[in-house]
């Protein structure tokens, strides 16, 4: 099953310190994944931000709801048990605990209240979703990375073809092949290139090279399997083992699926990939503004 959301943790949390011992957050947290049914692989699951385990970080948003309405308290770091008012919450029978659940306390709004957030955005969506903080930062990232990456896709459909085969050529000098521009690519007579567009140098010393297909194709034009062959056929030619072939499209999966007989190496990069590329090398975008998230330092509070 799916990592349950911060929201459905917080009943189960109170019922799992119903006795009144003092649980560790760790502790807490492994007793919930026993009473939810949380395989290895879902507990093992990464928020999209990268290092934080999913369960763990909504474990914890739980525990921080929890005691900021007064059900739950901290004795000590990292530790938790029940209060007098979690106990009268567990004796009212409910089948869930959220967020609306918890705008009843007066200290539950005070800490809402000074959390920067709209009136817009309030009741729509942590409140129905279930998403943490964290979570809610990640999703809006990932849909201003995904509108990027069509802007980006857009402008580099609107470039001549030597502004495309250039491109490729920086992307692949960010990306660590070849040395400096100048001597990375070396362009070929388009009337004799027997589909081979240009050369890149595997690293800065030269020891191999890098043959390169770019094929500048509007959104629907699929490169096919065929596209490929002709592709693997001139690296033939030219007695070479590894080739790029970059398109503004995408590859069919028959195209995805060919692999060459011989020793041959072919990397197939598409209009999405492409971008993604471009942007995680910085070449053709630029930052706007950068969040830092952070948290308590354990280490230097000599605390475990």
């Amino acid at each position: 099953m799916a990592v349950p959301d911060f929201q459905s943790l917080m009943l189960p949390m109170l019922t799992v310190l119903a006795d009144g011992s003092e649980r560790s957050l760790k502790d807490t947290g492994e007793a919930l994944s026993q009473i939810m049914g949380l395989s290895k692989d879902d507990l093992a699951e990464i928020l999209p931000s990268g290092g934080q385990s999913r369960f763990r970080n909504r474990v914890a948003w739980a525990s921080i709801y929890l005691r900021r309405a007064g059900l739950l308290t901290s004795p000590r770091r990292g530790v938790l048990a029940i209060t007098t008012r979690g106990l009268e919450v567990l004796n009212e029978d409910l089948e869930r605990i959220d967020v609306a659940y918890l705008k009843r306390y007066p200290e539950f709004l005070e800490f809402r209240s000074t959390k920067r957030e709209s009136s817009a955005t309030q009741g729509s969506n942590e409140d129905n979703t279930g998403r943490t903080p964290e979570e809610l930062i990640d999703t809006g990232f990932e849909q201003l990375h995904e509108a990027l990456g069509q802007e980006l896709l857009a402008k580099v459909h609107g470039l001549s073809w030597m502004d495309f085969e250039h491109l490729v050529v920086q992307l692949l000098v960010r990306m660590g092949y070849g040395g400096s521009v100048k001597d990375a690519g070396r362009a070929l007579a388009k009337g004799n290139d027997e589909g081979i567009d240009g050369t890149i140098k595997e690293d800065k010393l030269g020891l191999d090279v890098i043959y390169i297909q770019a094929k500048k194709w509007q959104t629907g034009n699929t490169v096919g399997r065929p596209e490929i062959q002709k592709f693997v056929g001139a690296l033939a030619g030219q007695g070479a083992k590894k080739g790029i072939f970059i398109t503004t499209s995408t590859f069919s999966k028959e195209a995805r699926e060919y692999q060459p007989r011989n020793e041959t190496k072919i990397a197939l990069i598409d209009g999405e990939e492409l971008t993604q590329l471009m942007m995680d090398h910085d070449l053709g975008v630029t930052t706007q503004r950068t969040y830092a998230v952070k948290r308590i330092d354990s280490d230097f509070f000599g605390e475990e």
